[in-house]
């Protein structure tokens, strides 16, 4: 569902991102370990056509991001460490705006109140307004828009960061229910618990390249860590 083949990207004399090669497949969580500048931010960058690649290709489904730009944005729904909302706006009235935005239809009410609850949100908190929210609402929030929108891959950058353990509970069992209904994907982080628990395969970064991939029931968490830092030295 998301394919890098050779990607890079060139910023001047900075290789941000150097013949990275990547699959992540329908129902799978690919966890992107690495520091920061290590490149994780740019490749997702990259297949959301935000940033140009330099050489190599990036698809979704199939597809060339930068030959079908609107078709492979279809596909995809991404959830950014910061969800940006309308802080005036109620949950429910933000997305009934960017579900409308997504499909091109206004989904009832009903409707709407449904897909918050799936996405976990307190039903007493949809028609408040989301600059009482916090990280972890609006993040979910951000889930019903992906629900709504029907998405077949998730681009997320950093998601649990700044989220206390119950929100980072909750927002992780949100992405394996996502696994099992056959969506893809593509999580950066620097938490290794959330890849460890969280991941069906692990990559590490390091300076724009891809140093290590594996799947995460192969190792113990303290193997990871070893592994890791191993590769960050």
């Amino acid at each position: 569902m998301l394919q890098t083949l050779a990607l890079s990207k060139q910023f001047g004399a900075t290789r941000a991102l150097d013949a990275v090669s990547l699959k992540v497949e329908p129902g799978e969580i690919y966890c992107l370990l690495g520091a920061n500048g290590a490149g994780k931010t740019t490749l997702v960058n990259v297949f959301l056509n935000f940033v140009d690649l330099s050489e190599g290709q990036a698809l979704v489904d199939g597809m060339d991001v930068t030959r079908e730009p609107l078709l492979t944005k279809q596909r995809l729904a991404y959830i950014p460490e910061q969800v940006m909302l309308y802080g005036a706006l109620s949950g429910l009235e933000n997305l009934r705006y960017f579900a409308a935005l997504a499909t091109g239809r206004q989904a009832p009410r009903a409707e709407l109140l449904g897909l918050l609850a799936q996405a976990g949100l307190d039903t007493g908190a949809a028609d408040r307004r989301v600059a009482t929210y916090s990280k972890g609402m609006r993040q979910k929030v951000g889930i019903a828009i992906a629900l709504a929108k029907n998405a077949r891959a998730l681009l997320l950058d950093e998601p649990t960061s700044g989220l206390d353990p119950k929100a980072a509970a909750e927002f992780s069992q949100l992405l394996r229910d996502a696994r099992d209904r056959g969506v893809a994907v593509l999580t950066t982080t620097h938490d290794l618990f959330h890849a460890k628990q969280n991941g069906t395969r692990i990559g590490i970064m390091r300076a724009g390249s891809l140093v290590a991939e594996l799947r995460s029931d192969e190792l113990s968490h303290a193997d990871l860590e070893a592994l890791y830092l191993e590769h960050m030295k």
